[in-house]
């Protein structure tokens, strides 16, 4: 008997599950598939205000969003870490005024301690203006956060199951209902009992009522949010906020040392959400965008992978995709029909600890056990027990220790895994003593970690979510990694 089971294995269910089984729940954490294997490792990779919701009035979206994005990175500063965004002022769009105005609210409304205040520059003068076509010569720089979604996601189940909750992936819900003054749920080959259910599967939300015949009259809007990767088109760290004359903005961001993420788009998504891929429409779509600002023009053809995610978004009634709300609702079943239903609907990334805060609150209604202080802002995630301005210290700390690793994979370790890189790699002296090298740093040793702790079964769960490695392992090598997750599924 579970005291909570959670569906869903995204950044709301993991996070939901690490605060309920803190405060002493007997958890159960169900995902279709692997961790973070939908829209979850599918965003932005950004924890942030949302600068552009002020302009359609979110208000306190962005208020909570502000707050929570340090927070985050104080708990994972491992996989979260601060990033400066160029915004460069476009003729004949937004005025001057309006941005500063916009960017003096997001510097204030949000109680920023330590991410430096918004400046006005020139672009002529500054690094970031060196790559762009030479009309753009005023802008502005801003503060927000990058994250690893997909590790985020993992370093909450992992802390999750660290207090005792019992994470199954690869575990599809097939049915539920209530029995008695409880929930029973068919999953996988098993059948599991809870006295609270809660429904954390993002766009599969209604999906989920479906399969226990729970009658839902919520819309939910799916809107699909693609994103291209090319080869590096800047050599700073900074990263850019871009308008477009069709009233859209999207980011080019430095991703894995060597790349540029660009994106995102918003289109009403219609198909399945098993395999959800950008469409030509969509990449050309980024690419223009890019060459309307750099002065190195993007093709489809310098796209080295995309990725695309549907957001669950609760429909407001917004006739443009990008105007819908980001925010989230939480509906707890009424007392009189029994065993709680906790329904998540809606959300984005940067909020998932407060959102898993606010459930437990609901739960609490119905559930002592859960009535107890709010505790996740205040714990660091695994390996982030380091302070938060202290990734370099820790880089050179694994560089001394584990020399026999290259600069890049150093640093890919730390910002991977943090202090728990000491703990994957243990007493390991050499390379070879780490075993089978798959290249670019990834040896069996980690890759045993993986599967024994972070839930990992196949080669795109290692190369893809675990770590980014699928943009640099060699076919081969990917083979080699297949080939060698297969022997040790076998005994």
């Amino acid at each position: 008997m579970y005291d909570v089971a959670v569906i869903g294995g995204g950044i709301n269910g993991c996070g939901i599950a690490r605060d309920a089984a803190g405060r002493g729940a007997r958890v159960l954490l169900l995902e279709a598939g692997d961790l973070a294997s939908g829209t979850s490792s599918a965003s932005s990779k950004l924890i942030h205000g949302g600068l552009r919701y002020l302009e359609h009035y979110e208000f306190a979206l962005v208020r909570e969003s502000l707050f929570e994005r340090e927070r985050l990175w104080a708990i994972a500063p491992h996989v979260i870490w601060p990033m400066r965004f160029v915004l460069p002022y476009v003729h004949g769009l937004r005025p001057r005024w309006l941005l500063r105005l916009g960017l003096f609210l997001y510097d204030h409304i949000g109680g920023r301690r330590k991410l430096p205040a918004t400046e006005t520059i020139g672009l002529a003068a500054h690094p970031a203006g060196a790559p762009l076509k030479p009309e753009f010569q005023h802008g502005f720089v801003y503060s927000d956060c990058w994250a690893d979604d997909a590790r985020l996601v993992v370093l909450n189940a992992r802390d999750a199951a660290n207090r005792g909750a019992d994470v199954r992936t690869r575990t599809r819900v097939t049915a539920f209902g209530r029995d008695g003054d409880q929930w029973r749920i068919a999953a996988g080959d098993e059948t599991f009992h809870a006295r609270a259910l809660v429904n954390a599967a993002g766009p599969g939300v209604l999906r989920v009522l479906e399969t226990g015949h729970v009658a839902e009259d919520k819309r939910m809007r799916l809107v699909r949010g693609s994103h291209i990767v090319v080869r590096r088109l800047f050599d700073h760290p900074f990263a850019y906020f871009f308008q477009l004359p069709d009233g859209r903005i999207f980011f080019a961001i430095p991703y894995e040392e060597d790349f540029t993420l660009i994106g995102t788009t918003d289109a009403d998504h219609a198909g399945s959400l098993e395999h959800v891929e950008a469409s030509a429409e969509e990449i050309a779509y980024l690419c223009e965008g890019a060459s309307r600002f750099f002065a190195q023009a993007v093709t489809p053809a310098d796209v080295v992978w995309s990725y695309a995610g549907v957001r669950p978004l609760i429909d407001d009634g917004s006739g443009k995709p990008e105007a819908a709300t980001r925010g989230y609702r939480l509906e707890l079943s009424p007392e009189e029909e029994g065993a709680p239903l906790l329904n998540v609907f809606g959300g984005k990334l940067t909020v998932y600890r407060h959102l898993a805060e606010e459930a437990m609150g609901k739960l609490a209604t119905r559930m002592a056990l859960l009535d107890k202080p709010a505790w996740t802002g205040g714990e660091t995630l695994p390996g982030g027990d380091f302070a938060r301005d202290g990734a370099d210290d820790l880089i050179a700390r694994i560089a001394a220790r584990y020399p026999f690793f290259d600069a890049r994979t150093q640093r890919r370790l730390t910002h991977g895994y943090g202090t728990t890189t000491f703990e994957i790699l243990g007493d390991s002296d050499s390379l070879a003593a780490c075993g089978e090298d798959f290249g670019h740093g990834l040896t069996a040793r980690e890759v045993d970690y993986l599967v024994a702790r972070e839930w990992a079964q196949t080669a795109d769960d290692i190369l893809w979510r675990r770590t980014k490695l699928g943009l640099r392992l060699e076919p081969d090598r990917v083979s080699a990694l297949e080939s060698y997750l297969q022997e040790k599924s076998a005994f």
